[in-house]
């Protein structure tokens, strides 16, 4: 399979503003030269604690976070050098489904306009044409073509986020970034979900950046798993191998919070140190050296490369060097 996208060294800093004349201070160092892949018609999961810069990274990929610095080779086009006319033709093929099934959705708009909106700018698709494509989509997602004509509040959270995946999918896109998709649902819901997403993907050929901070959610849905860790990757491999043999001590700790549902099988819980630094001053060399418990002088000093230890399993770590 050849990569559909491919990111490099990829960078989003946000402005702090202050003083008399509001001039920039400081920037949050929200992602901070991430280097990725994904390939076509798989899916990789985005995992790490709230605030590590995984929405982030996925809105910087679609370019509704304009990137500081860095590429994102989608299809063999950089999509940060598209100006606006080629990057609108562009979306079309890749898509958002967002956290909130609620608030991504306009209460003032029937589903048939809300799905049926994309299908009429980017296809011309009007009346009967686009009522009958909308109702497919409907179909297609588990809901009832006569749901056409009701509004977002008369629908559950699952049927809600089923209504934003119609509208994701309603250009036949290649590429589909899920943030947080699953997270504010039930957890049977969320199965449900999750079912749907994997069906469609063999359906349409759909490849998925799924960003997630439950990992067993995610080790269910993706091929493989990157871990983020205060803007940075900081290991990536394919998922059992992963669970298998976690190398970086953040993943470690990471895996071993996972619940067991079995009460006589304790497991090692690795508890680390102190509070997540600051991405406005993050520490120098290894991000994580702060709360490491292997911590060397090194690792103070030097920010570790993102390499691969073999079978393509990435990891910064200078214990693997």
């Amino acid at each position: 399979m050849s990569n559909l996208l491919e990111v490099r060294n990829l960078k989003k800093y946000f402005p702090i503003k202050g003083g008399f004349f509001n001039q920039t201070v400081a920037y949050v160092k929200a992602v901070d030269d991430v280097s990725f892949y994904i390939k076509s018609g798989e899916t990789l999961g985005i995992v790490g604690e709230s605030g590590c810069g995984k929405s982030t990274t996925g809105r910087a990929v679609l370019r509704l976070h304009e990137p500081t610095a860095g590429e994102v080779i989608f299809d063999g086009i950089d999509i940060p050098k598209l100006d606006k006319e080629k990057l609108r033709i562009k979306r079309r093929d890749m898509q958002l489904i967002f956290q909130d099934p609620y608030s991504s959705l306009n209460p003032r708009m029937t589903v048939g306009d809300i799905i049926g909106e994309p299908l009429e700018i980017h296809e011309n698709l009007k009346g009967t044409d686009k009522t009958d494509r909308v109702k497919e989509l409907l179909n297609l997602v588990g809901l009832s073509p006569y749901h056409v004509r009701r509004y977002p509040h008369e629908f559950s959270g699952g049927q809600r986020q089923r209504i934003g995946i119609a509208r994701a999918i309603a250009l036949k896109p290649k590429f589909i970034v899920c943030d947080e998709a699953v997270s504010a649902l039930d957890v049977s819901i969320q199965a449900q979900i999750i079912n749907l997403f994997q069906e469609l993907q063999e359906k349409l050929d759909l490849t998925y950046m799924f960003i997630s901070h439950d990992l067993s959610v995610v080790k269910h849905i993706s091929n493989r798993i990157s871990v983020m860790y205060l803007g940075t990757m900081v290991e990536m491999a394919e998922s059992d191998r992963l669970f298998e043999n976690p190398v970086h001590p953040y993943t470690q700790a990471l895996l071993s919070a996972i619940p067991i549902a079995e009460p006589d099988n304790e497991k090692q819980r690795i508890i680390l140190e102190g509070d997540v630094p600051s991405p406005v001053n993050p520490p120098k060399g290894c991000v994580f050296h702060t709360r490491c418990k292997y911590c060397m002088d090194i690792c103070k000093e030097e920010k570790p490369k993102f390499r691969d230890i073999g079978d393509s399993h990435y990891v910064a770590c200078h214990l693997n060097e």
